[in-house]
């Protein structure tokens, strides 16, 4: 055989010999893991599509925390209370020795309004901006969950507070 020939079948060859190793390692398959979060009642109650980052970055870490992880846990106590802030708001919330999620008190300032509530605003406000706002959330793991924004509008010196839930209508 000539040298170009007996190169060319050595890289074939070293090719194919490291090659498959990798496929067939590749080819792992790991048994189906089922990830279930304890607090979904809490996650499917909050959440929204429009939600605004902030919002969604705490209520993600209220539902995912373990009161069992937590360095304060005691087999004894019957709730914890522990407190989730950001420069934009924070979430108070109750938790049961086995980490299930009671309730919460949230508030979050000047987030961004969901499109019921914005187009709400601008058919029953024409002409008012909106210079605060304040989005309450309280979740009862019985009694459910109630959305309000409380919003200051102002029209030139003109100033007036309303209360709308997340539907756009006035309450």
């Amino acid at each position: 055989m000539k040298p170009i020939k007996i190169i060319v079948v050595l890289a074939i060859l070293g090719t194919f010999l490291l090659g498959v190793p990798g496929l067939i390692y590749g080819q792992v398959i790991f048994p189906e893991v089922k990830v279930g979060a304890i607090n979904y009642k809490y996650l499917e109650s909050v959440n929204s599509s429009e939600v605004a980052p902030p919002v969604k970055q705490l209520q993600t870490k209220a539902a995912e925390f373990n009161v069992k992880d937590s360095r304060y846990y005691i087999d004894d106590a019957n709730t914890y209370y522990v407190n989730f802030e950001l420069p934009e708001g924070k979430i108070l919330a109750a938790y049961d020795s086995d980490g299930r999620l009671l309730r919460t008190a949230e508030r979050f300032k000047n987030t961004i309004l969901p499109k019921a509530v914005g187009q709400s605003l601008l058919s029953k406000y024409p002409g008012w901006r909106v210079s605060e706002d304040v989005y309450l959330v309280s979740f009862h793991e019985r009694k459910g969950t109630s959305k309000v924004y409380k919003l200051m509008l102002e029209n030139g010196d003109r100033r007036m507070k309303i209360k709308m839930n997340e539907k756009g209508e006035v309450i």
